[in-house]
């Protein structure tokens, strides 16, 4: 009988429960323990699933062959650092880390300990953007709105790398071109750090994409539009839909806008994410969103913040 891998969650809020809950309907997982620095929440957690509790994080070290990290921005490199140190592979959650330097390093310690090192962007997962990926070509203007009510989880960080990092990563992974001009402006509402932005990207091909991220607004919108030459493509990441229409001529030569028919799989996001991270720990495979994947995700979010503080005049 083939072992299974042996997982643990650190961080068991509003994100690693879900993890938790993902990893126990997964059949080659072994769940072994939770760490949370409240321990009342790794212990309520571990009797659910009848694993170990653990205050402390450290202590779940060496016990796991693979682990996911759904802690506070600010420590994803002190936990991600001692994990990868120790030869586990991690899914860590978005962003990468703090600062280009934290994340450098972090993707060297699991490069040298030949660890699978996922970032959770999991709209990567989201299967509209999955169907997207199969049907655009080559986008001329991108708009995005990530517009949520204000909750405490998240505040550690600014908007951009709370929210608008996920629109970030499409970006980059949908367009691969080089961003050669930002343009930002962004301010503080109900913390002290940016709670909403806009932000105008210039790629090196000519696309035009404009995003705006707030975490004060009343209603949740999660969309992305990308328009084309070959016409124009909608994405509802909260509904998992995709809307397409095109240009076409009829008989009489007179042009129609039609819909495009695209199929977009019936699928979970954060399942397939961590379906995805069990398959590379086991294959020993590259994830599908790499650490340097992160590490340009989080640069760009850095370029933009810099861009706000230092406004053009």
């Amino acid at each position: 009988m083939t072992r299974k891998l042996r997982v643990g969650v650190v961080g068991i809020g509003h994100l690693g429960t879900y993890h938790l809950t993902k990893y126990a309907g997964i059949e080659e997982c072994e769940i072994i323990g939770v760490a949370d620095c409240v321990y009342e929440k790794a212990i309520k957690a571990a009797n659910h699933y009848s694993v170990t509790a653990y205050g402390d994080f450290r202590q779940l070290v060496g016990k796991v062959d693979a682990v996911s990290i759904a802690v506070p921005t600010a420590v994803h490199y002190e936990v991600a650092k001692e994990f990868l140190s120790a030869g586990t592979d991690c899914l860590l959650e978005k962003p990468i880390a703090r600062t280009l330097e934290e994340a450098d390093e972090l993707i060297e310690i699991a490069r040298q300990n030949n660890c699978i090192f996922q970032i959770g962007h999991i709209e990567r997962f989201n299967p509209a953007i999955s169907a997207l990926k199969g049907a655009l070509k080559k986008p001329l203007f991108v708009e995005a709105h990530r517009l949520h009510p204000f909750f405490e989880r998240g505040t550690d960080v600014d908007v951009i790398l709370d929210l608008m990092i996920h629109d970030l990563d499409i970006l980059l992974h949908l367009i691969k071109e080089k961003v050669v001009r930002v343009e930002a402006v962004g301010v503080p509402v109900l913390t002290d750090k940016i709670d909403i932005a806009n932000v105008r990207l210039v790629f090196a091909g000519g696309c035009v994409a404009n995003l705006t991220a707030s975490r004060v607004t009343g209603k949740t919108m999660q969309k992305i539009r990308f328009f084309g030459e070959e016409g124009y493509y909608a994405v509802d990441y909260g509904k998992r839909e995709l809307t397409s229409l095109r240009r076409e001529q009829n008989d009489e030569g007179r042009y129609l806008i039609v819909n495009n028919d695209i199929e977009v799989a019936r699928t979970d996001p954060l399942e397939q994410e961590i379906r995805a991270f069990v398959k590379a720990c086991l294959s020993r495979s590259s994830p599908p969103v790499s650490g340097d994947e992160g590490r340009k995700a989080l640069a760009l979010a850095l370029t933009i913040l810099e861009a706000i503080k230092k406004p053009s005049l």
